[in-house]
């Protein structure tokens, strides 16, 4: 398989602003003195508007249930933010662009396939919301997520969602969504870490997980 580490994609130095204190503000002084330095320092790179900054890395661990497969494939309605195979061995581009004009973060995530085109997830998280962090998913839907820490690894947690039309916010019910969601930011050392997403439903169990290994393409 062709390595991505060596792609090139970058964001310039001048374009990097420092000191971002937006997910530490998430967090308690004792949670966040709980984690790395190297994951203080990814989770405080502010960028310049319209900057990105880029990250390449490869799915290690994936499963989805037959329920987590119908849900995934129902969400394609909505833009397609979640997993939609459990293919292991496969590239994963993350790029992470700063946002101004709504005060956050557009991701987009590429993961590749064995054969065929790639799956293109785009959302963007916004420092807004009950919890202070939420993720757009598109058409008019949010999650809401809680940040913790927990075995030195960031943690987000999905507190609700919410659709809004004609200025107005409402609360999607349990039966709407596809359960509680997890995803982890663990620091593995050497500027490389891993990316975990897992999706419990409350009556079918855990029905999505994946998992990849990343590092930023031109540190």
């Amino acid at each position: 398989m062709v390595t991505m580490r060596h792609l090139g994609l970058s964001t310039p130095s001048s374009a990097r602003l420092h000191d971002d204190h937006r997910f530490r503000a998430l967090l308690s002084a004792e949670d966040w003195g709980r984690l790395p330095v190297s994951i203080w320092r990814r989770f405080s790179k502010k960028l310049a508007d319209g900057a990105t900054v880029v990250y390449v890395g490869e799915v290690d661990q994936a499963e989805i249930s037959r329920a987590g497969f119908w849900f995934a494939h129902l969400a394609r309605l909505i833009g397609g933010p979640l997993p939609t195979r459990a293919d292991i061995g496969v590239p994963m581009i993350v790029a992470v662009t700063e946002d101004a004009a709504r005060g956050g973060q557009i991701w987009t995530r590429i993961c590749g396939r064995p054969h065929g085109f790639p799956q293109v997830i785009h959302s963007a998280k916004r420092f807004a919301g009950p919890t202070g962090l939420e993720e757009y998913l598109g058409w008019g839907l949010s999650m809401s997520l809680r940040v913790g820490v927990a075995d030195g690894a960031l943690h987000f947690h999905s507190a609700g969602y919410t659709f809004d039309f004609a200025g107005r916010r409402w609360a999607l019910p349990a039966w709407l969504t596809p359960g509680d969601l997890t995803v982890t930011h663990s620091d593995l050392g050497s500027g490389v870490f891993r990316f975990s997403l897992e999706i419990t439903h409350p009556r079918f169990g855990r029905i999505i997980r994946q998992s990849a290994v990343f590092w930023e393409s031109t540190p």
